[in-house]
């Protein structure tokens, strides 16, 4: 990607020599009633935050004239019951069941943004290869893009973020990529890796055609491995696929 940023509330003034954060700020939304740093951390003060988050999201967007993403590296999509009790969960979480490849307009990205910063899901958003969103620990948002956004950057500076050009920890490129066929035991309540091969030379486009996915899905995380495409994944290892005893995934990153 052309273009990179590391987009926080952290100022890195405050940072030392290695980059590390020296001030006891808070880094997720849980900490919301705590004192720190002598100031306690409130719901509004939060909301401030979350809301220059998603809207400088929306101003990359935008800018660039796209106005949908891709959702990718889905994870902990069910909200569980407990977390629908917490003073963070809004109603409008419930109407949006968030899938692997699913695309998602302005709006949708307004909500599930929301679920993301909150920590109720997992996932990162991308468009082709011109654009993404990805979302670490402790509140850090990179975003990457094939042209400048200039003003979407002063939105984020005038709204309390800073925005450094850096280089996302979760980007790679198909190049980079590593993609393994996994298999556990049939029946184990906590299944467990105990095998794995790397597979290479497949179009990606095999893949997409397998997974059901998009072709804008750069075919990175983990896939279900149904015995309707034995032959197929068999043609590449020297595991002998058996799916009386095993479960079989793919595994795909770096």
């Amino acid at each position: 990607m052309k273009y990179q940023w590391r987009i926080t509330k952290y100022n890195p003034i405050f940072r030392n020599e290695n980059g590390h954060y020296l001030l006891d700020e808070w880094i997720c939304p849980s900490e919301i009633g705590k004192v720190l740093n002598g100031d306690l951390f409130t719901l509004e003060n939060y909301l401030l935050i979350e809301n220059a988050y998603i809207e400088t999201i929306i101003e990359f967007l935008n800018e660039k004239k796209h106005y949908s993403l891709r959702v990718i590296g889905a994870s902990n999509t069910s909200i569980s019951n407990e977390a629908k009790t917490s003073m963070l969960y809004e109603n409008e979480f419930g109407e949006i069941n968030i899938k692997e490849d699913m695309l998602v307009n302005i709006n949708e990205i307004r909500i599930i943004c929301k679920m993301r910063l909150r920590n109720f899901v997992g996932f990162q958003l991308i468009s082709k290869n011109n654009f993404f969103v990805h979302f670490g620990w402790d509140y850090y948002m990179y975003i990457g893009s094939s042209q400048k956004s200039v003003t979407a950057i002063d939105f984020a500076s005038k709204n309390g973020l800073f925005v450094e050009e850096y280089c996302s920890p979760y980007y790679f490129e198909e190049k980079d990529t590593t993609r393994l066929v996994e298999w556990s035991e049939v029946g184990v309540e906590i299944p467990l890796v105990i095998g794995s091969e790397e597979i290479v030379n497949v179009p990606l486009d095999e893949y997409r055609k397998i997974f059901n996915l998009s072709d804008e899905h750069p075919v990175f995380g983990v896939f279900k491995i149904t015995e309707e495409y034995r032959d197929f994944f068999q043609t590449f290892l020297n595991h002998k696929m058996d799916f009386s005893k095993y479960e079989y995934g793919m595994w795909a990153g770096y």
